[in-house]
């Protein structure tokens, strides 16, 4: 099906996995909640196609023309859509956790409500106040401000540096990643409370840190509750019920 003319085709619900459509054109097609796992898309056209509720796990989008296309709520998780053109698309509430979006055209996109979560966004364009989340108003704050956030420990280290933290000692961190594109790199990784209880829930270690706003050396565009900084100094150790409760205490 290399280099099908599929345009205005009727493809609801259609069983697509690992077809090759390399090509394709699927410009207006109704693709909506069409099973396309694995399906090789690359350099097709689906401009105004309708690919809402599509499961497209790990498809190959790269180079895909997806101008105007309605993906809402569709699968794309592990998907490339590397260089894909993207413009004026629907993606609100789409699944693009692992998603390779690099030097995608993200130009005037509905991403409300969208999973970013670990996708690669270099090289991607857009703007930016699509992208950044809240805490970005971090960098804000004068320079100096003092700010608490926390990490988790699984058997007293920390799951992705594997490092060991005592009460009371500042930690540095010589090597860190600051690409805001990227979710996930190399500094001291620290995070919401909130964040922290949902990423692991079987987690029972929680420490609060502390550093200055002028210590943030990112703060990922799609970031959902975790960024990184160059030192901290741990301030203690809570449990599980103890970070609960806290989080349900009133402000004063």
């Amino acid at each position: 099906m290399q280099d099908a003319d599929l345009r205005d085709a009727n493809l609801c619900g259609a069983d697509l996995r690992d077809k090759n459509l390399r090509g394709a054109n699927l410009r207006d097609a109704n693709l909506r909640g069409a099973n396309m796992r694995g399906v090789d898309l690359q350099d097709a056209d689906l401009r105004d196609a309708n690919l809402r509720g599509a499961n497209s796990l790990c498809a190959d989008f790269r180079g895909v023309n997806l101008r105007d296309a309605n993906l809402r709520g569709a699968n794309l998780r592990d998907a490339d859509l590397q260089d894909a053109n993207l413009r004026g698309a629907n993606l609100r509430g789409t699944d693009l956790r692992g998603a390779n979006l690099r030097a995608a055209n993200l130009r005037d996109v509905d991403l409300r409500g969208a999973n970013l979560r670990d996708a690669n966004l270099r090289d991607a364009k857009y703007k930016e106040p699509l992208f950044i989340c809240d805490l970005y108003s971090l960098k804000l704050l004068p320079k100096n401000t003092i700010l608490t956030y926390w990490k988790y420990l699984i058997g007293g280290l920390s799951p992705y540096q594997d490092a060991k933290y005592e009460i009371g000692k500042e930690y540095k961190f010589k090597d860190y990643d600051s690409d805001e594109n990227k979710q996930c790199g190399l500094g001291g990784n620290v995070a919401t409370l909130m964040w922290c209880l949902k990423d692991n829930l079987a987690v029972d270690e929680f420490i609060e840190v502390e550093f200055k706003v002028k210590d943030i050396v990112a703060i990922p565009y799609i970031s959902d509750g975790k960024f990184r900084v160059k030192k901290f100094k741990v301030l203690r150790k809570i449990n599980r019920k103890e970070a609960v409760r806290l989080l349900k205490k009133p402000m004063k």
